[in-house]
């Protein structure tokens, strides 16, 4: 048991106020994610955008009273509060973590590498959950922050414990070694991810080794060359390394001598076998996969079971059972105006808590529903275990629970505050389920795999159009971060979400902001604003085309419009005077020379008496719009608009008599023209993954794939042609598959006869024939076994948007606001 005088003890902090002794068992870092007040320990980070000691007097009102801070509190201002004052709180929770670690003698096993972490870990627990009461990382929680509060978990009843750790420069493995300490270790390959914080692989693999300074066993792939030669150096320089422990080493390899020496590799009907020798004796397992990744995966958890002495048979067993492992949260359409958060493959505390965030961001609805699964291998009772998830559920605004299970329908009791109703069994739930019962919410499907919740998922899924857009919500989180990591000090951020947020769907993405602390949102017609208030977004909006029929929604729903023309004002000063508003919030658009929208030079005086007049108006912004901030050969231009923005800018501020945030910024010029962040950058579609000036490319992930399937392959002789027109003409036998992708989604018409290409099986596909309304066709005589249901990607991560773009003769923005809202939005966080 943890009290802030003996974790005080344990950091040799100053335990600068103290009222009580509660038992600590919960560490809160974000003030968001709060569960349980009365057990948790708040350790507020900070970092060079955001200094979370400013969140410790909201938490403390909400019953918050352990806190570690690195800033002294001034005396009297948390009277109840267990207050320990140190150097610095990241250090502190990494100290802690690692003594907690030392109280447990169970076996760890580390895993490391640039891929198959996570999914090494989930199947692993798979394969040794009936053997061991396991505790692991929840999701890919891999980082400084991920690890701590991974190895927090661990608790007297865990057996064996299962942690990921990953890296991204130089130094951070010691850190994340003194938490984990793995008597096991796995190293699962070496590649490209993250190599640029590194001086090149060798340094990478020699940081990533760290992880096993102290482990009994070392497992790896002598396949890759440079992580071998490195193995070998580490385990050689005992001394110089401080290796406390005669660490073995298991190896397997595909082309070398190694302890298991894989012989064999037959993929057949969506299975494959893998033989190998071991010991010199012939061993085989089978998997349900046929992709290299999870033939790579498979082989580092059979290494490990084989190290651990599992019977032969028992492996094979396990192996052929194996499961999907989603990586990633996924928000889709439901039913009956509903939405479905689908996280089906498992269930434990951890998670259960990640999700139950994700949901809550979601403020579309008016209703949060809960089906959750029986949680397995807690360690707790099943009466402290069901209060506690009845607790998380009631901090989370949880309006109905549907419970699947026998251990959590025991429980039935606990959940007296939440519209409850539970089943024995998912096939129960499936005969029983009236599926009119649910309208209008947002439904969080979370169960461990053997409840097989992904058929409870595709009941309430609403039946769409088979060409879907995935938008990736961690992608838009990187991206955003990316560029507050370049605002200067107190620059504040705007996020652009007009154009149904540049077509990846407006609430879904706004809820994202607000949850991630951007200051402003910014939507082109009131009608976008509205929406997003009628879906709980409360950040401030502006509105940049205020039309004078959406007056009285601006002020009904405290849109704030922007001016850019007398008769505007005049307008709305009308309406506002009407509606009896006074210091009404307003935003004055400047021309400096764009020449679209905007308050010219000459307007400046007179607009200033105006809108002091009265006291019907508060200017909240003043801004302009750039030109062509991404373009180089523009950038004396730029320079001229910014000179004209400044002198404007300031002549009006000084007349209206009070501060005003500025900004003109857009994403070129947030990293172009870091001088012009002023007060308040606006961030448009670099959010989404696309710098329009290319230098900050690199630093961006791609957040939109749009892909469709194959409806039907042909063959056709030589001299046929394809699609309307008969534009296409075969040169020789060919084969077509047709595509359920058209203009009426979104596909340009100019894309037709092989200007345009898409992605099957890894292999680019020119457009046969002209673009149809629905579908189009792909020639696909050079790629082999194009079958129907093939997916078929149109965009994405390794097909860029402005690919796409460039060879339609457009610019990736219309593009993505030109995808018809008839395709199926799909939203997933890592």
């Amino acid at each position: 048991m943890y009290t802030a005088e003996s974790i005080s003890k344990i950091l040799k902090g100053e335990l600068m106020q103290q009222t009580g002794y509660p038992e600590i068992e919960h560490i809160l870092l974000d003030s968001r994610k709060l569960l349980v007040a009365e057990t948790s320990l708040f350790i507020p980070l900070v970092s060079e955008r955001r200094n979370a000691h400013q969140y410790i007097d909201e938490l403390y009102k909400k019953g918050v009273s352990n806190f570690i801070v690195s800033e002294p509190i001034a005396a009297g201002l948390f009277p109840k509060a267990n207050i320990i004052l140190v150097k610095n709180t990241l250090q502190a929770l990494h100290t802690l973590v690692a003594y907690h670690r030392q109280q447990f003698q169970v076996p760890v096993i580390g895993i490391t590498g640039s891929n198959g972490k996570t999914i090494v870990k989930e199947w692993l627990y798979q394969l040794l959950e009936k053997d061991y009461n396991i505790v692991r990382s929840p999701k890919s929680y891999n980082s400084q922050i991920g690890v701590p509060l991974s190895v927090w978990q661990m608790k007297p009843e865990n057996q064996l414990a299962i942690f990921e750790a990953g890296i991204s420069q130089p130094g951070e493995m010691v850190n994340l070694e003194k938490i984990i300490r793995p008597t096991i270790g796995i190293f699962t390959n070496i590649g490209e991810a993250h190599n640029e914080g590194f001086l090149n692989i060798r340094q990478k693999v020699n940081e990533k080794l760290v992880l096993f300074t102290r482990s009994d066993v070392l497992i790896y792939c002598k396949d890759y060359l440079a992580l071998n030669e490195c193995v070998n150096n580490f385990h050689n320089l005992v001394g110089k390394r401080e290796i406390e422990n005669d660490m073995q080493l298991l190896t397997w390899s595909r082309k070398t001598d190694a302890d298991l020496r894989v012989i064999g590799i037959d993929k057949n009907d969506n299975h494959t076998r893998i033989d190998a020798l071991y010991k010199q004796e012939p061993l085989f397992i089978r998997i349900p996969f046929t992709d290299e990744g999870s033939i790579e995966n498979a082989i580092h958890c059979w290494a490990l079971m084989l190290w651990l002495g599992k019977p032969h048979d028992v492996i094979q067993e396990r192996m052929d059972h194996l499961g999907n492992i989603a990586m990633r949260l996924e928000m889709k359409q439901g039913i009956n105006n509903s939405s479905i958060i689908n996280d089906s493959y498992n269930s434990d505390l951890g998670s259960l808590a990640i999700a139950l965030d994700f949901l809550q961001q979601q403020r579309q609805h008016p209703t949060r529903t809960v089906i959750l699964s029986d949680i397995l291998q807690s360690g707790k009772s099943e009466g402290s275990l069901y209060e506690e998830v009845a607790g998380m559920l009631e901090k989370k605004g949880i309006q109905k629970l549907i419970g699947i299970g026998k251990h959590i329908s025991r429980e039935k009791q606990s959940f007296q505050k939440v519209n409850a109703a539970f089943y024995a069994s998912t096939e129960e739930f499936l005969q029983k389920v009236n599926t009119a019962d649910f309208q209008n919410e947002s439904i969080l499907v979370k169960g461990a795999r053997v409840f097989q919740f992904e058929r409870i998922g595709k009941l309430l899924e609403q039946k769409a159009h088979q060409t879907i857009l995935e938008i990736n919500l961690s992608a838009i989180a990187h991206n955003v971060k990316a560029y507050q990591a370049i605002l200067k000090p107190g620059a504040k951020l705007m996020a652009m979400v007009k154009a149904f947020a540049y077509g990846s769907g407006t609430y879904e993405i706004a809820s994202l902001l607000q949850f991630h602390g951007v200051d402003y949102l910014a939507v082109a017609y009131a009608d976008e604003g509205v929406e997003l208030r009628r879906a709980g977004i409360t950040l401030p909006i502006m509105v940049m085309n205020p039309e004078p029929s959406s007056f009285d929604a601006i002020l009904q729903w405290n849109l704030e419009p922007e001016l850019y023309s007398m008769n505007i004002l005049d307008l709305f000063e009308e309406s506002v005077r009407y509606a009896n508003k006074t210091n009404y919030p307003v935003h004055i658009k400047l021309d400096t020379g764009m020449h679209r929208l905007g308050f010219e030079s000459h307007d400046v005086t007179i607009l200033a008496q105006r809108l002091n007049a009265e006291g019907l108006f508060r200017v909240q912004s003043i801004f302009s719009h750039l030109a062509a901030s991404e373009d180089p050969s523009m950038d004396a231009f730029t320079q001229t608009q910014a000179e004209r923005f400044a002198k404007m800018s300031a002549t009006l501020q000084q007349q209206l008599g009070y501060a005003v945030i500025r900004h003109i910024a857009n994403s070129a010029a947030i990293h172009r023209q870091p001088e012009l962040q002023l007060d308040m950058v606006r961030l448009g579609i670099g959010m989404y993954g696309v710098d329009s000036a290319g230098a900050f490319q690199d630093k961006l992930r791609n957040v939109s794939t749009l892909k469709t399937t194959v409806a039907q392959v042909k063959r056709i002789p030589a001299g046929d042609t394809v699609g309307y027109g008969a534009t296409w003409k075969a040169g020789g036998p060919s084969v077509i598959a047709t595509v359920r992708i058209g203009y009426a989604d979104g596909y340009k018409r100019s894309l037709g006869n092989g200007k345009g290409q898409m992605k099957i099986r890894g292999k680019l596909a020119p457009v046969a024939g002209v673009v149809a309304m629905d579908m189009l066709m792909l020639d696909v005589t050079h790629i082999p076994d194009v079958a129907e249901g093939d997916e078929v990607i149109v965009f994405g991560e390794d097909l860029s948007v402005q690919q796409l773009a460039e060879w339609a003769g457009t610019i990736p923005y219309e593009i993505l606001t030109g995808i018809s809202q008839r395709v199926k939005r799909v939203y997933y966080q890592e």
